[in-house]
Formats: structure tokens, C-alpha cells, sequence
């Protein structure tokens, strides 16, 4: 991936080259591939995803029993 380069330009201040450089930011996308992975997570293993599973199921059979109990959550 090519990194953006904004050189200055005659009789250009530095606040127009930083405003051009994050213009030509925002074109690339990079900022918004950047945000987009940011939180991924990776995908569980089998053995991690069964493990949550069982413990989904266990905690619905403990909630009905409480809730044939009349006890709250």
C-alpha cells in the first residue's frame, strides 16, 4: 500500500497543507479501513465455541428453574 505524500506548495501556509493532506486522506480510505478493523475480533475455535454453548444452555436451564421458583434473575 503506497503511503500519501503532500509536498508544500509556493505561497502555501501549513494549516492548507495539513487540510490537503487529511483531504487526500479521507480520498484513499485508508482512515476508514483503519476504523472498520479496528475492533475485529477473531474468529473462536471449535472447542471455545462449544464451550459457550454449553454455558448459554446451562444458564437457560438455571433462569427456568428460578423462574418456576418465582425468583428473580
Amino acid at each position: 500500500m503506497p503511503g500519501l505524500k503532500v509536498e508544500k506548495r509556493e505561497r502555501e501556509n501549513s494549516r492548507q497543507v495539513v487540510s490537503r493532506f487529511i483531504r487526500s486522506l479521507r480520498k484513499s480510505g485508508l482512515v476508514y479501513r483503519a476504523k472498520k478493523s479496528r475492533y475485529i475480533q477473531r474468529p473462536l475455535s471449535r472447542k471455545l465455541k462449544k464451550k459457550a454453548a454449553l454455558r448459554k444452555e446451562e444458564l437457560k436451564e438455571k433462569y427456568k428453574r428460578l423462574e418456576k421458583l418465582g425468583k428473580p434473575r
